[in-house]
């Protein structure tokens, strides 16, 4: 049945309400205005027998051209929809210098509803839906609503608020963030994450895991040029717990990384940081092992590789299992995803991940030893770094091995992380061109990649959700949005506040606000009624991807702390504070009896000798339920437990106990 109502908001906001409702009965719609410009809305049905209908849905079609458009997930054709899967921080803004209109769900009503939400954003018909649907998942991650939806007798109820704003602030993200967390997210942070406030278990587990119980599976040691080394594997799946009898699945090449996402140098200092404050030589040598590692990798003119691996060779005649050849065969090489090549080994020099680690270098010389090969290593690569810098401001995306851009995300906010590495040069080394060079590049962010949300990196494209890579540098024109992903935006605030540290500049403080408020759309701002396991204060990734609690909230977790610090902000705190306790919260462990429930349904022969195992995230491929369906396969140190418990480590010599383990309640 299809009806519409007259417009409740003021003349100029909305031209049309349209409301799609199963069965034959007229529903009822209100809207109560609940606060300046804010209205609550609902839109209830009673079916008096199970119906089988296309939707359940109201529609709303702005009265003025919006220039900005922001939803959490791209519907990037007619029929695709936001799941409720995705609902982190779930709205639609519409925007413009005189209109401003934001839809944002009444997630708990919502959550009580026996078919789930959606949310649609078409921005060429104007046009915001919320609704209850079925939808099926296509590809890695989309969402299509199904054709027909079984609704079941009773009532069935749409709730959601309204925001309408003449003349709307610069910042469209502020209002919706401070609304979700007063209303949802600041209860829902002490409930769940309060009882977990300690998370010295969890680092005993990720140490004794990594190196006790697991040693022979995680722990990789070799020599260099007579020099003994060494690194926890990139990668281990379930299936290499000393409980699994069968052969195990080597998910990927033997290797170890330094880059962006996977980073052992990272988490050797978090390591050294604990071996420091325990007293423990063991693990004070596993960590300088990983240093030297480090320092191995070789560095022609500045640039150096980020992949240490081993040749690997097929088990079987099915190509299903693979083991490696050791590390006598050890060969130098750079992140596979990437637009060139899917062999390490081929793959060229990735500005941003070499920035990263070179940033790591400057940190473990400035905090920890004052070893000089780091400052060289890392100094030799900023110099090159400057020299790279485009006439516009920007950093390469990749270089070929004589240095040449490649030519794709040349212009992007990748950018930002090597601005942020020469801002710390600066900082150690007190060379004005570092400084210089690092501004040029944040200035042009803030004109040509903030405005338009243009949050393009090498993870938007080339990971696991491979949709709209042959349209880089495009927007996608039902959503009037890109593809984004909030790793460029961590870059980008990061940047920002070592930008406004080194100048003292307002304007680099506003615009790192606006850059961390819209990655902070991407956390979820509440508790869903249904999901397993706890995910309050958890990160997604993308608007074309699908998972809960992804491991890059520990890194995010420490520059929200960093924020509130400088801002009196006391929503980034607590933000800041949920996100490093849920970072644990994938863990296999008894401190975690959800997650640890879903584990051993998901793989039964678990047990305490796989204490620790932590997959990065939860319901990757776009579902959830209480039979372990979003548990993962894989643990990656360098981008879960290792990673996570580098942040905790790091924070503790930032803030001290007191700091790092204060209530919430």
């Amino acid at each position: 049945m299809q009806t519409s109502r007259q417009t409740f908001l003021p003349q100029g906001f909305l031209r049309a309400v349209d409301i799609s409702v199963p069965g034959e009965e007229e529903p009822l719609f209100s809207a109560v205005k609940i606060q300046e410009n804010m209205w609550h809305c609902t839109l209830e049905c009673r079916l008096d027998h199970t119906c089988t209908q296309p939707d359940f849905s109201i529609s709303l079609t702005a009265g003025f051209i919006p220039s900005f458009h922001w939803a959490p997930h791209l519907t990037p054709e007619d029929g695709y929809i936001a799941a409720q899967h995705i609902f982190r921080t779930p709205a639609i803004i519409f925007q413009n210098a005189q209109y401003g209109l934001v839809l944002i769900p009444d997630i708990r009503v919502l959550d009580v509803q026996q078919v789930p939400a959606y949310l649609d954003m078409d921005a060429l018909e104007q046009r915001m839906t919320v609704g209850l649907a079925d939808a099926r998942i296509e590809g890695h991650i989309m969402y299509r609503r199904e054709k027909e939806t079984i609704y079941p007798k009773g009532n069935l109820q749409i709730a959601f608020f309204m925001i309408a704003d003449m003349k709307p602030p610069a910042n469209p993200f502020r209002r919706v963030l401070s609304f979700f967390w007063e209303t949802y997210g600041k209860d829902d942070f002490t409930r769940f994450t309060e009882p977990k406030r300690d998370l010295s278990p969890y680092v005993s587990y990720t140490y004794d895991w990594a190196f006790l119980r697991w040693k022979e599976r995680v722990w990789q040691e070799f020599t260099i040029d007579g020099k003994r080394v060494g690194a926890p594997a990139f990668i281990v799946t379930a299936t290499q717990s000393p409980n699994y009898h069968e052969t195990p699945h080597q998910r990927e090449a033997l290797s170890i990384w330094n880059q962006a996402w996977f980073c052992s140098l990272r988490s050797a200092s978090g390591l050294f940081r604990y071996a420091r404050r325990s007293g423990d030589s063991l693990m004070m040598e596993y960590a300088r092992s990983t240093k030297e590692l480090a320092l191995s990798f070789p560095q022609k003119d500045g640039l150096f590789y980020s992949v240490a691996a081993t040749e690997m060779e097929f088990t079987d005649e099915t190509h299903e299992n693979m083991r490696s050849l050791g590390w006598d065969t050890l060969y130098w090489g750079n992140s596979d995803r990437n637009p060139f090549s899917a062999e390490i080994r081929k793959s060229p020099y990735h500005i941003l991940d070499m920035s990263f680690t070179a940033d790591y270098m400057l940190t473990w010389y400035e905090e920890l030893e004052q070893d000089s090969r780091l400052l060289n290593y890392a100094s030799a690569y900023a110099d090159r770094l400057v020299r790279l810098q485009d006439e516009k401001g920007y950093y390469p995306g990749w270089v070929s091995e004589e240095g040449k851009p490649k030519g794709v995300l040349d212009d992007s906010p990748e950018s930002s992380m090597s601005a942020a590495f020469l801002l710390h040069c600066f900082r150690v080394l007190k060379k004005e061109k570092y400084r210089d060079s690092a501004l040029r590049a944040m200035d042009v962010i803030g004109r040509e990649i903030i405005p338009d949300g243009r949050w393009e990196d090498f993870e938007t494209y080339w990971s696991c959700s491979r949709y709209w890579n042959d349209h880089v540098g495009e927007k996608i024109g039902r959503n009037n949005m890109y593809k984004q992903c909030n790793f460029s935006m961590y870059f980008t605030a990061l940047a920002f506040l070592e930008a406004y540290l080194s100048t003292k500049k307002g304007a680099y403080l506003s615009l790192g606000r606006r850059v961390i408020d819209e990655m902070l759309m991407t956390q979820s701002s509440y508790q869903p009624a249904k999901m397993p396991v706890p995910v309050i204060g958890g990160f997604g990734v993308l608007n074309g991807d699908a998972e809960l609690n992804d491991a890059r909230q520990s890194l995010f977790a420490v520059l929200l702390l960093r924020y509130a610090e400088i801002t009196g902000e006391r929503e980034y705190l607590e933000r800041g504070f949920a996100a490093l306790r849920i970072s644990f919260s994938m863990m296999y462990c008894p401190e975690n009896p959800e997650a640890k429930l879903q584990w051993e349904k998901a793989w039964p022969f678990f047990n305490e000798l796989d204490y620790g195992f932590n997959m990065e995230n939860y319901g990757h491929n776009g579902e959830t339920n209480s039979e372990g369906i979003g548990i993962g396969e894989f643990t990656i140190y360098d981008w879960g437990n290792g990673a996570a418990s580098e942040v905790y480590e790091r924070l503790l010599d930032m803030y001290g106990h007191e700091f790092v383990n204060q209530k919430f309640l």
